[in-house]
């Protein structure tokens, strides 16, 4: 027999649905202890070698999805007050070390160096707590996420898939997540209404299937949703490529602020329409292409600077044909990146230290790709994925008051002393005049309650579509 995953489903952890824990609080998610039961009971009967588990609450790194080591591993409930509640489990290390060589044989940065902690955290017990009451013969491996990019997580699931048919097991893969944990302003998280626009996104990509859309997320967007399971849900994804898959959505619940879902799916023979990622990559360098050819005079000579830099070493030459105001106007200018929608860099100066604002682009691109201390020197191959936008900074004018700043219109300029710190205007998430200034004194190493100054200036951005903020 030809083995492979032969189940997958999405489950929620909140603890308290955990009796011990819940303490009659669980009677309000009741559906959703109902849909777990109902998962469990579908796994006990396929009765598995091997659960592979996508957690989103074990060790994770920037650039590096980590597959817990050793043999065995046990974890308790006790921080929720049910020390009772715990487990031990045995590892399948054979097949902890066949995902670890795939994921190296295909180039994703994943294995099993650099844990922190041993015991087995909630985001894995919940779930297993209901897998147990009814089965308990398979062995476990347990996987975390990380902050590489959506397409990365859904390769570490084929990797997965690959690895299980390799040595032939019977498997089942837990992607474990809640959704929005932004439901409600009497929740424990507050509410946005990113929250609900979320968990109804995601619901429904869960009853059709279509795993294409996980991918196709905006970050700006789940991070005001604040989630913890997309990039599971995307390894899962994943894992069930290529496969026909028949969806069973169980229930969804949010009482306490936080959505919950469980969902199963059933799965099939080979599906070459449910490529998903292929789809994904071939659309996502026609968007990059088209953003590119969009590109103005501005956007493009930061571009040019540097990938002339990376690619050759050598500073870019001003092109012919730039525009007047380009060539003999000086001013502040910050140019930032990104990559696949998140920020990779971002340089600027706050007044002009070149003789033109086009000497000034070709500056700071290239301060932006090799010099911005949170991020790694931009690499030749990140270069067709980035993407441009070019701030040209007015004259800033000094403000007495927090009243004076619009996020939207005004960058703001915090000053103390020899230390000054800059906000640019109209940033994701940067929603409150309080919030942009607190960002711009952190920046500065300015405490809060330090005397200093404010100014504020606009800008004109120059910027492809998806580089506006």
């Amino acid at each position: 027999m030809d083995m492979a995953i032969e189940y997958a489903c999405i489950m929620p952890h909140p603890p308290l649905i955990v009796p011990a824990v819940g303490r009659g609080q669980e009677k309000a998610v009741k559906a959703t202890t109902a849909a777990l039961e109902k998962v469990a009971r579908r796994i006990a009967a396929l009765k598995p070698d091997t659960i592979i588990l996508a957690t989103p609450h074990s060790v994770m790194y920037g650039d590096y999805i980590h597959i817990s080591p050793g043999k065995t591993a046990a974890g308790d409930l006790g921080r929720f007050g049910a020390h009772d509640v715990r487990m031990q489990k045995n590892y399948d290390t054979e097949l902890v070390a066949k995902i670890s060589d795939t994921a190296f044989e295909d180039g994703i940065r994943a294995g099993t160096l650099g844990e922190k902690d041993k015991q087995l955290d909630h985001a894995t017990l919940v779930p297993l707590y209901f897998v147990d009451q009814h089965y308990t013969g398979y062995n476990l491996v347990r996987v975390s996420l990380s902050g590489l990019p959506y397409a990365d997580h859904y390769r570490f699931g084929q990797c997965v898939a690959k690895a299980v048919k390799a040595l032939g097991r019977r498997a089942v893969f837990i992607a474990s997540g809640d959704l929005s944990h932004k439901l409600s302003a009497s929740g424990p998280y507050g509410y946005a209404p990113e929250g609900p626009q979320f968990d109804a996104q995601c619901t429904a990509i869960m009853k059709s299937g279509d795993f294409a859309q996980f991918l196709e997320f905006d970050e700006s967007f789940f991070d005001a949703a604040a989630e913890c399971g997309l990039r599971s849900f995307i390894e899962l994804a994943g894992v069930l490529d290529g496969r026909a898959v028949s969806p069973y959505f169980y229930s969804y619940e949010g009482p306490f602020g936080v959505g919950y879902a469980v969902c199963g799916f059933e799965t099939g023979g080979a599906d070459e329409h449910r490529r998903f990622l292929e789809r994904y990559e071939q659309a996502h360098k026609e968007k990059l292409a088209q953003l590119k050819n969009d590109e103005d005079a501005y956007v493009r000579l930061a571009r040019l600077s540097l990938e002339t830099y990376v690619k050759t070493g050598k500073q870019a030459k001003l092109p012919e044909g730039l525009p007047d105001e380009m060539r003999k106007r000086r001013a502040g200018v910050f140019v930032s990146l990104k990559k696949h929608g998140r920020l990779r860099g971002c340089i600027g100066t706050i007044s002009p230290v070149e003789p033109s604002v086009a000497q000034e682009i070709l500056r700071n691109a290239v301060s932006a790709g090799t010099g911005d201390p949170r991020f790694d020197v931009v690499e030749a191959h990140e270069l067709p994925e980035l993407v441009y936008s070019v701030d040209i900074l007015g004259k800033s004018e000094p403000i007495s008051s927090l009243d004076e700043l619009d996020t939207k219109r005004y960058g703001v300029i915090v000053t103390s002393g020899f230390r000054r710190g800059l906000l640019l205007p109209n940033l994701e998430g940067i929603d409150t005049p309080q919030k942009q200034v607190k960002i711009a004194l952190q920046k500065a190493h300015i405490g809060e309650e330090e005397s200093h100054k404010m100014e504020r200036f606009e800008v004109v951005r120059h910027a492809a579509q998806e580089g506006k903020n």
